[in-house]
């Protein structure tokens, strides 16, 4: 199987993983849009929704660096790449904690 096609979509094929990342940004900032007017959304894990959306952000330009500076792929780029990766982490951990927090003050209500 080929690693850079493991769907083995034959080349020809005008939906590559770049257009794929870049429509789905669409469907996610339709749900930012969403969960930011629902009142009982914890504001912490919206902020870690939207920290998922900096991940991207900074996570593009590390690519492109690594690609220009390394002629590699991000994920082989070590250092890049686990830089690139704490803005997730951190996102993930507000969404937990956003969460948390409201199960708690759930329960104490």
């Amino acid at each position: 199987m080929n690693s850079s096609n493991p769907l083995n979509f034959p080349s020809s094929t005008p939906m590559n993983k770049d257009a794929l990342f870049a429509l789905s940004l669409f469907p996610y900032l339709g749900f930012l849009w969403f969960i930011s007017r629902v009142p009982q959304m914890p504001r912490l894990a919206l902020y870690g929704f939207y920290g998922t959306l900096v991940f991207v952000g900074i996570t593009i330009p590390a690519g492109i660096y690594a690609k220009v500076a390394y002629n590699d792929a991000l994920a082989n780029i070590d250092w890049l790449h686990g830089s690139a990766e704490v803005f997730l982490t951190l996102a993930n951990i507000l969404v937990v904690l956003g969460f948390r927090q409201a199960v708690i003050q759930t329960k104490k209500n």
